[in-house]
């Protein structure tokens, strides 16, 4: 059921998956049916209220890096992109007339046959996937797939944004987000909406003391002037230990104002909330202060375009032991060691 592809005011759904995480490729289709259906109870279940046309899955939504090494992901669970989960997104996205961004995949590809990415799609209601993007900054020491900081001379886009008739459309995955860089660059590229694909567990969720979860979602907003759209996992504890995880899937607005949420704690849910362009562009084009983007000094900040951590290059460094010792080697750096 397209919707009118002209209408400035939309809204953007999270949705929110509590599901086991697969060991093989052949346990991934389940999980892609159940989210299929959510997509639908999405954009057909608002129907009669929300024109949803943004729809958002969180991270490991296909497959999680649940081996310790990347021989053994790359064995079990990594897939190529497009694959036949893309595929059939694209055939709902399209019946939909919806955008969406996938969870992420554990993504071979045949450029570099010994790495693993943790990516995911902006696919389009045409069913054309309109970006890949691959985490830049992997949870470290625990998560052994590569950032394209890893790949000497990366070719591709590592930021890519997409110029849609929703706005202009960015994502960065989870740990991504507790780097100011990565938003900040979306932001001056002119991204309009930020998108954050996440697996946040506890105790940085979404209730108190800690709530990195919302703070940092927040911050993002409204220190780039954008929409952020949040989407968290749900799962239960017994489906991805050793974690438990928060959800509290959000949409917040370009002040930092947050319009849905869902309730913290784990289990499927699907939170909805308005994205007005003309109003954030007309905000964006009135202010003076308080438009940090067009505040930025960039030359103020040589040491953040020295190398901290070197990344690693070599697919077989890629172990949490061979990352730990370089983190703490680049910490006695840091220390002046």
């Amino acid at each position: 059921m397209p919707s009118n592809p002209q209408s400035d005011l939309y809204y953007a759904a999270c949705c929110q998956v509590d599901q086991p995480n697969p060991t093989r490729r052949d346990e991934m289709p389940a999980n892609t049916t159940r989210m299929l259906a959510m997509l639908e109870r999405a954009v057909v279940g608002y129907q009669p209220f929300h024109d949803v046309r943004l729809v958002v899955f969180p991270e490991f939504a296909h497959a999680a890096p649940v081996y310790f090494t990347p021989r053994e992901l790359l064995d079990h669970l990594a897939v190529e992109i497009p694959n036949e989960h893309t595929g059939r997104i694209a055939e709902k996205a399209k019946e939909l007339g919806v955008y969406v961004q996938t969870g992420s995949f554990l993504e071979v590809d045949p450029r570099w046959p010994d790495t693993v990415f943790n990516t995911t799609c902006l696919i389009g209601p045409n069913g054309e996937i309109l970006s890949k993007y691959r985490k830049a900054n992997p949870w470290i020491p625990w998560e052994v797939h590569a950032s394209p900081h890893d790949i000497e001379d990366y070719p591709d886009d590592p930021f890519p944004v997409v110029d849609t008739e929703i706005g202009k459309l960015g994502v960065a995955t989870c740990y991504d987000w507790l780097f100011p860089e990565v938003t900040r660059e979306l932001a001056l590229k002119g991204c309009e909406v930020l998108i954050r694909i996440s697996a946040y567990m506890d105790p940085w969720g979404a209730t108190s003391p800690m709530d990195w979860w919302t703070i940092v979602n927040r911050c993002r907003a409204l220190e780039n002037t954008a929409y952020v759209v949040a989407c968290n996992q749900g799962a239960e504890a017994s489906n991805y230990p050793p974690f438990s995880w928060p959800g509290g899937s959000m949409v917040v607005d370009y002040d930092g104002r947050i319009l849905a949420e869902a309730s913290p704690g784990p289990g499927e849910k699907i939170v909805v909330a308005p994205i007005a362009l003309s109003t954030l562009r007309a905000e964006r084009e009135r202010r003076i202060g308080h438009d940090m983007r067009a505040h930025h000094r960039a030359e103020l900040y040589p040491r953040q375009r020295e190398t901290v951590y070197p990344g690693t290059p070599d697919p077989a460094r890629r172990l949490v032991g061979e990352q730990t010792e370089l983190i703490r080697k680049v910490k006695r750096r840091l220390k002046g060691e």
